[in-house]
């Protein structure tokens, strides 16, 4: 199997596993009030959308072989846009929809901790 393929179904994976998370979390959150599930789903998704922007954003740069200069700038820039997009939705779900915070700081935190730990996992059985 090719790296590139094998990378995207690692990705996919990791994308699948935040938006377990997300949702596992936001039904916890909607058994004291369904508006604090909302909450948590909203900080769920705030790293979820930017990581799947972020995954297509290095896919298609994948298929172009830039120079090795441009590969770190690529990456740098997605990073950059990442945390953009995370600190809008956070303010967006904040500020405009008057999300609950604790319940949209706990889930964003731990969809965080899922990314950074499911690659560990994902590499071990895969």
């Amino acid at each position: 199997m090719p790296v590139s393929l094998l990378s995207r179904n690692v990705a996919r994976k990791l994308l699948f596993i935040q938006l377990l998370a997300a949702i596992a979390i936001g039904l916890l959150f909607c058994l004291k009030d369904p508006f604090w599930g909302a909450s948590a789903v909203s900080g769920g998704l705030a790293v979820l959308l930017p990581n799947v922007f972020f995954m297509i954003f290095a896919w298609r740069h994948q298929a172009h072989t830039p120079a090795q200069g441009r590969v770190a700038w690529t990456f740098a820039l997605g990073e950059a846009i990442k945390v953009v997009a995370t600190f809008t939705l956070l303010v967006v779900a904040l500020a405009v929809f008057k999300a609950e915070f604790v319940p949209l700081i706990v889930t964003w935190v731990s969809v965080l901790v899922v990314q950074i730990l499911a690659p560990a996992v994902i590499n071990n059985k895969g």
